[in-house]
């Protein structure tokens, strides 16, 4: 969902230079901007030295990725090599002094990709928070004590010193920061902020294996996530300072929101941005035909693309007890649907993005069973223009599980008892940002980050909540 995973590729190209043409320094900080059609996305590459042994760390601050730890970094003769193998991905360039001549390559795709270090400017972001800030910002650790990790956050405070109201942040699909950083924006930093500013402490944490969280992102699922979720929570309850907790999840953190709060009684509310109400499998479907459609796809195209993916997804509900014989399967699978065109390496790469921990539960998770069991007051919010997870079918289904009843078709709905509310808000992407079309190519470059009535209606409804 609010997480977009780009996969890159790249030729190396053959330059040819003496070994002493440049000084060999290519420890540091390395930036660069990928161009994916009308998509560019700021990579760093970090890297170190100790004695003849190099190490380095890839950030795509744009899709809110930090310090992913690369397989291998090798430097000879100004050649520069970084491989990740588990997405498949290499970058090879010529180090030419002050920048790197190169480019990415992953799943038979290649990209140019020159590196310089000379930090690249990003987007302007007119919205977002700037020290020195109004509130007290803790640097916090949540130890999960089942898992054995612990998560790094920051907890934002009023500073009048009094005991406050407090939301737990909940990011969306992917590896995510305590920002929901994605495309230049942070969401999650603009949220805290202005909750924060009024009045509302708030909690927001690296996820597992991102930032300076512990564990391992990518043996993790919907469930693991809740689990980090349910020790931010107890984090919390144990402070002096907190009164009332409650829940925002955006996109997957609003299937994760109510799982806790079907669990946890004394959980005063939750917020669902933009939240699935229908099976993921369901939700994937539909959100590829919408972009494809917005992206000027013909219907055959799209049907044909829809039906394989459905016959993948039923592989993997029959076969997701053994991964050696379902891999085996769904590649004969796309070799024969492929007419035998589809290169190996695409293969790899679909494999590779299918058959994680997170998708082969994400597929078949129907969040319908935890919404009916949460009992606490509950907002459910979407931009109509949502294309990633599809806003009235989803706004629908999640009022008919809390409530037992059909949505009536307005743009705000309050159940008779109170307790769920539900907007649909006109013109507004996955991020809440004002759109032209909803398309994800758009988000970056949208100045805003979440339009302000989002922000106010959050606030409205939480005060009115807790003021009971």
């Amino acid at each position: 969902m609010r997480n977009m995973r780009y996969f890159f590729i790249f030729l190396f190209a053959c330059l040819i230079l003496t070994p002493n043409t440049y000084a060999q320094s290519i420890e540091g900080k390395w930036y660069g901007k990928l161009k994916i059609q009308n998509i560019e996305l700021r990579i760093v590459f970090d890297i170190k030295r100790s004695d003849s042994l190099y190490t380095g760390t890839m950030d795509s601050p744009d899709q809110g990725a930090t310090g992913i730890v690369m397989d291998s970094v090798t430097f000879s003769k100004s050649i520069l090599n970084i491989k990740h193998s588990s997405i498949m991905m290499e970058y090879n360039g010529v180090y030419m002094g002050d920048k790197v001549i190169g480019t990415l390559r992953q799943a038979g795709q290649t990209i140019q990709l020159n590196l310089s270090k000379r930090v690249p400017e990003g987007s302007a972001r007119p919205q977002e928070p700037k020290e020195p800030f109004p509130y007290i910002s803790e640097e916090v650790f949540i130890p999960n004590k089942r898992d054995s990790i612990v998560l790094a956050g920051t907890l934002t405070l009023p500073r009048d010193g009094n005991v406050h109201n407090a939301v737990i942040l909940i990011s969306g699909s992917g590896p995510q920061n305590r920002n929901e950083e994605i495309m230049g924006h942070k969401p999650f930093l603009l949220l805290s902020d202005f909750l924060t500013k009024n009045g509302i402490a708030v909690l927001r944490y690296d996820e597992r294996g991102v930032g300076s969280s512990g564990g391992k992102f990518a043996l993790a699922n919907t469930l693991d996530f809740a689990e980090d979720v349910k020790w931010a929570y107890k984090f919390l309850r144990n402070r002096g300072d907190i009164g009332k907790i409650g829940l925002i999840g955006h996109s997957e953190g609003g299937i994760i929101a109510p799982i806790v709060a079907s669990e946890y009684e004394d959980i005063s509310f939750i917020v669902l941005m933009a939240a699935p109400g229908l099976k993921g499998r369901d939700i994937i479907i539909a959100q590829q035909a919408a972009i494809s459609q917005a992206s000027g796809s013909t219907e055959e195209d799209i049907d044909a693309y829809q039906n394989l993916n459905n016959k993948l997804f039923d592989l993997i509900e029959i076969h997701k007890g053994d991964i050696t014989s379902l891999k085996k399967i769904i590649s004969q699978t796309l070799v024969k649907e492929s007419n035998g065109e589809i290169p190996q390496s695409a293969i790899n790469q679909q494999l590779a993005s299918l058959l994680t921990p997170w998708m082969i539960f994400y597929l078949s998770y129907d969040p319908i069973d935890a919404l009916k069991k949460t009992e606490c007051p509950v907002l459910s919010i979407n931009g109509n223009k949502d294309l990633q997870v599809i806003s009235k079918t989803n706004l629908d289904a999640i009022y008919m599980a809390l409530t037992g009843e059909k949505r009536p078709n307005n743009t705000v709905v309050t159940h008779s008892n109170n307790n769920v509310t539900s907007i649909e808000f006109e013109g507004l992407n996955h991020l809440f940002q004002t759109a032209p079309t909803g398309h994800p190519k758009e988000y970056s470059t949208i100045e805003e980050t979440m339009n302000p009535s989002v922000l106010k209606s959050i606030l409205e409804w939480i005060n009115e909540i807790t003021s009971r």
